[in-house]
């Protein structure tokens, strides 16, 4: 299977990342060339739980499904709780079923392999252009405020009654997570994504002292509420 560059890099979009989670090597060096040839930065992981922990910095996903570690399909259903960055799976699983079954997991696009150069440079385009307007779509106010306490995202501050709140940057994470959704429910993997920079479970215990140190701070004027299952909702 042979991926060249096939497209001009200043045709595409600089700065952008990619993460690649693919496992075998002369496919995975491969795509690397084809994607970087492009004018995107690629990081590459064999492993799904290595991609989990690499997805926090990435603008779209490439994904196998046919990993060492885990099934493609329950690596989308984890990232899906936690992020809506595109995923583009690239995959030998062909058939309608198999796409379907992709689709439904989370995936924005499914390609079966082998595929064009061009081809799949275009699909990666199309997806990171729809998602920078999504992105534009989502910006919102950058101060929250319930009764006496107030949160100025942008300065990273909050404030109860005027008095500014000491809290740790890890506490402020948490709460930024929370109050970028501000009356909707936000999972624990979203959470743990933007905090630590992996939707993987290992800081499940970690997120509940986080979020009860929080409760304890900044009082009863902080509507935190526990969404059973699932996460938390701040307001509403």
């Amino acid at each position: 299977m042979t991926y060249a560059a096939a497209v001009p890099a200043a045709a595409y979009d600089p700065g952008v990342q990619l993460l690649l989670v693919e496992d075998d090597a002369g496919v995975a060096a491969a795509l690397v060339e084809t994607l970087e040839g492009a004018g995107w930065g690629v990081t590459h992981c064999r492993r799904g739980d290595d991609g989990l922990h690499q997805v926090a910095g990435a603008d779209l996903v490439v994904l196998d499904l046919g990993l060492p570690d885990m099934d493609g399909l329950d690596f989308l259903r984890t990232l899906r709780r936690a992020s809506t960055v595109p995923v583009l799976v690239l995959t030998a699983r062909d058939g309608d079923g198999a796409t379907v079954l992709g689709l439904r997991a989370g995936a924005d696009d499914y390609l079966v392999k082998p595929v064009g150069q061009a081809v799949l440079v275009a699909r990666v385009h199309a997806l990171l252009r729809r998602s920078r307007v999504e992105d534009t779509a989502r910006e919102g106010a950058a101060t929250l405020a319930w009764g006496g306490l107030a949160l100025d995202l942008g300065a990273r501050r909050a404030t109860r009654d005027g008095a500014e709140v000491a809290l740790t940057a890890t506490e402020l994470d948490v709460l930024e997570a929370l109050a970028a959704q501000p009356g909707e429910a936000v999972s624990r993997e979203a959470v743990q994504l933007h905090v630590w920079g992996t939707p993987a479970l290992g800081r499940s215990r970690s997120l509940d002292f986080f979020v009860a140190s929080l409760r304890s701070k900044l009082g009863p004027d902080l509507p935190l509420h526990t969404v059973r299952g699932f996460g938390y909702r701040l307001g509403g």
